[in-house]
């Protein structure tokens, strides 16, 4: 039996007020035709704002507008809301009297965080691969090291609705992240991204399926796509992709949504005829030569 879920893509501006407007309206629309969780894109709260810095929120500020506002979002429509990425001041798992719990060097954390259907945060996950790279567009260089303190942790969370692995964006490029987060037992991983134009064309989509085919599990990935600034264009074509590199559902261009259903029975189906888990080699050698 399957549930439905529904990878939210919009075109997001320097505006927050007007990309929360954005987000609400689509969640709202996903909620209607029945998914059970929605994944935002990477940034979806502000995109060429200016320094991130200055919408920073501290992890669990009930006075956070961004954080509320995913809160609300997923206790209104009783369903489970994956935050793209937020601008965090704080580490996780620091306390608050710790030295350690605010960034002091002007970055943020860009954060991926997860509410259950009463609007209860129960993961978060920091982007671990920082997209510092020259790309053959308007914009040209890439140095999100600049502003960015990048994640070291791998995440997974037990939904209502199975067994969640988190990524975000660049990450898609390390399956070592993904065969680890197969290992913990995912069964379907979000990929909120904002790809470039020029990347995404060659690579967005082989990549997503890849990922999907090698570590058999559901690939929900929501993207920003359009124009944003003179200089910055995102690709879009957020889609959600199955167990054998099925791709269920996609939008291409501007706002909007792909929503399809996750069925955990197809997915034990391929894993049982073909058990890739049993049949992995490698695994103590690619430690020893990362590490």
């Amino acid at each position: 039996m399957g549930n439905k879920v529904a990878a939210i893509q919009m075109v997001s501006s320097a505006r927050l007020d007007e990309n929360l407007a954005s987000a609400a309206r689509l969640i709202a629309a996903a909620a209607v035709e029945g998914a059970k969780l929605v994944l935002l894109p990477e940034v979806f709260a502000v995109l060429e704002g200016g320094p991130m810095r200055q919408y920073g929120e501290i992890e669990g500020d009930p006075t956070a507008p961004i954080q509320t506002f995913l809160a609300e979002q997923a206790r209104s429509h009783q369903l489970i809301v994956v935050g793209g990425t937020i601008p965090l001041l704080s580490r996780p798992g620091k306390l608050r009297g710790d030295s350690e719990f605010l960034l002091q060097d002007g970055r943020i954390r860009p954060a991926c965080l997860v509410y259950d259907s009463s609007g209860k945060q129960i993961a978060r996950y920091d982007k671990m691969h920082l997209f510092d790279v020259l790309v053959d567009d308007r914009q040209s260089q890439y140095s999100e090291s600049r502003s960015y303190e990048a994640g070291t942790e791998v995440v997974t969370v037990a939904t209502a609705i199975g067994n969640l692995g988190l990524s975000v964006c660049y990450d898609m490029r390390f399956p070592e992240l993904y065969r680890d987060l197969f290992q913990r037992g995912a069964e379907f991983v979000t990929v909120p991204a904002a790809f470039t134009k020029v990347t995404g064309q060659a690579h967005w989509e082989i990549l997503l399926r890849a990922r999907a085919i090698e570590n058999q599990c559901y690939i929900i990935a929501a993207g920003q796509g359009g124009q944003h600034s003179p200089t910055r264009e995102t690709w879009g074509h957020s889609m959600i992709i199955d167990p054998w590199g099925t791709v269920l559902d996609q939008i291409a261009y501007g706002e909007g949504y792909a929503i399809a259903e996750i069925d955990l029975e197809l997915l034990a189906s391929i894993r049982q005829r073909m058990p890739i888990a049993q049949h992995i080699k490698l695994q103590e050698r690619i430690s020893c030569d990362l590490f």
